[in-house]
């Protein structure tokens, strides 16, 4: 059965392929898509054929590709295989596409999530010509039933001169009044405060709305997001999690958060599902969330009744949280609210609302400089993502990693970061499976001391205090944050020599 109510786009049915022909050599696409929820299935596979066929004729086809965050194979994955992107931004965690950025065929703009919308109404990007959006349905009026993910979307059907709209039938139906998209942009210096006081509050309305005269094609699908499966909780993810919940019990009693803590908010990964398992076992009750991304632990709150309600701008269920939602989706309306990207993470909502932010690193080094996105400091991993949105502006932040990777052979705590997401001055705690090092308050060589003495794995401790102690009596006049620059950057180069890359 149909999706598409609207007498007006209902005439504009077409195939994947001739939707995919209004897409031209040199377009900048804005694509739905969050974390592997919500992206369009049909419209990048056809693109991609055309691009293949173009440049099997010798020409050149490349488009510029925005998205909310990470899409899925069907997507980054086969636009990169057919060499199809000349940029990508803001976001993107597909290893093929990460190849051709680390190899310096594709321009990557890795920017904050919060600023991917506000930059584009702001021009800096320049035009965007083509909309691609999953939507759930269109309405008899024309408006568009969102889906598993909001992301960009609406930033992206606004501006874009013209639309492809994949109606896809495997989303819910009962997805009508999960979401609340705020349609109150405006530009500097007309802007006013955004009215969003509590975590649940709806300050907009459930649709998104296009233009109908830009819509060039509607396609039907009908076809699942990417799910991918969690990876089994290890043993440091246990630890880690336990060692933030006893953390809270420790704010709690000295009277810093309440007894039903703050907004949580978790990025994506093991540690921070961990965190959110282990807080069902937990005493705490009446929980709430303000996040980005809806993973199989706050499912788990929900369910158990400890978390009350959860607002964020996209699902990142594994294949089974996926049938636990769909199996009772009436069952969570009301307690889920999906937004747009450029509210969810809101640097002014965030610090109003007193966000308690959880984010994975790739490195720390000892004074507190945090290491989110790449690889011995020139291979992007992933990219920012929303972290810097709420680490900066949230009441309390947490940075969590294992102590080491490569089986031992690098060590996650180093002198220095060899790549800054996240400066010292915005770090408040660092938790490893070592321990935790709670730095606010703290001066450098203080900090210093309590991440090697917390977090750094045993093997690599005396080492840098060691390197501490050198430092601090090579320069008499540089002891604030001392450091042997050469040194430092030879830290990281052993790995490389050894072939850890």
């Amino acid at each position: 059965m149909s999706r598409i109510d609207c007498p007006v786009l209902s005439t504009r049915v077409a195939t994947a392929e001739d939707a995919a022909a209004h897409i031209r050599p040199g377009d900048a696409v804005g694509i739905s898509g969050f974390t592997g929820a919500g992206y369009p299935k049909a419209v990048p596979a056809a693109l991609a054929a055309r691009i293949e066929a173009a440049h099997a004729r010798g020409e050149d086809f490349r488009v510029q590709l925005w998205s909310g965050a990470s899409t899925a194979p069907e997507v980054d994955g086969v636009l990169a295989r057919a060499h199809g992107l000349s940029k990508r931004l803001p976001y993107n965690s597909d290893p093929a596409l990460r190849a051709l950025i680390n190899d310096g065929e594709v321009e990557y703009v890795d920017t904050h999530l919060s600023h991917s919308a506000q930059h584009m109404w702001f021009g800096f990007y320049g035009p965007l010509d083509v909309a691609v959006v999953e939507v759930a349905a269109i309405l008899p009026n024309g408006l568009l039933v969102p889906g598993s993910s909001v992301g960009n979307n609406k930033t992206w059907l606004d501006r874009a001169d013209k639309v492809i709209l994949e109606v896809n039938r495997w989303q819910p139906r009962e997805f009508e009044g999960f979401h609340d998209v705020y349609h109150g942009t405006r530009l500097p210096p007309h802007r006013a405060p955004i009215q969003l006081t509590s975590t649940m509050q709806r300050i907009g309305d459930p649709y998104l709305r296009v233009d109908p005269a830009k819509v060039v094609a509607v396609v039907e699908t009908d076809a699942p997001d990417r799910n991918s499966p969690l990876k089994p909780l290890d043993d440091d993810s246990r630890v880690m999690a336990e060692l933030l919940v006893d953390f809270f019990r420790h704010e709690v009693r000295v009277g810093r958060m309440p007894t039903n803590l703050l907004p949580l908010q978790s990025g994506v990964g093991n540690v921070a599902n961990a965190v959110m398992a282990g807080l069902v076992d937990s005493e705490f009750e009446g929980l709430t969330s303000y996040t980005e991304v809806i993973q199989d632990g706050l499912l788990d709150l929900l369910d158990s009744g400890k978390l009350v309600g959860v607002s964020a701008t996209s699902f990142g269920l594994s294949p089974d949280g996926v049938r636990r939602f769909m199996a009772d989706v009436n069952g969570y309306k009301g307690r889920i609210l999906l937004r747009s990207e450029e509210i969810s993470n809101h640097p002014e909502v965030v610090r109003r609302l007193g966000v308690v932010a959880i984010n994975g690193m790739i490195e720390a080094d000892i004074y507190g400089n945090v290491n989110s996105t790449h690889v011995m400091g020139s291979s992007i991993m992933n990219g920012i993502g929303g972290s810097g949105d709420f680490a900066r502006n949230a009441f309390l932040n947490f940075f969590v990693s294992p102590s080491t990777a490569k089986g031992g052979a690098i060590s996650s705590i180093v002198p220095m970061v060899s790549h800054v997401d996240h400066t010292e001055h915005d770090v408040h705690v660092i938790v490893t499976e070592q321990g935790l090092a709670d730095l606010r308050g703290l001066s450098p060589v203080a900090r210093a001391e309590r991440v090697i003495d917390h977090c750094a794995h045993p093997d690599y401790r005396d080492a840098l205090h060691d390197y501490v102690a050198r430092a601090r009596t090579a320069r008499p006049h540089a002891r604030h944050t001392p450091h042997l620059l050469d040194e430092a950057l030879g830290w990281h180069q052993r790995f490389l020599d050894t072939g850890h890359m």
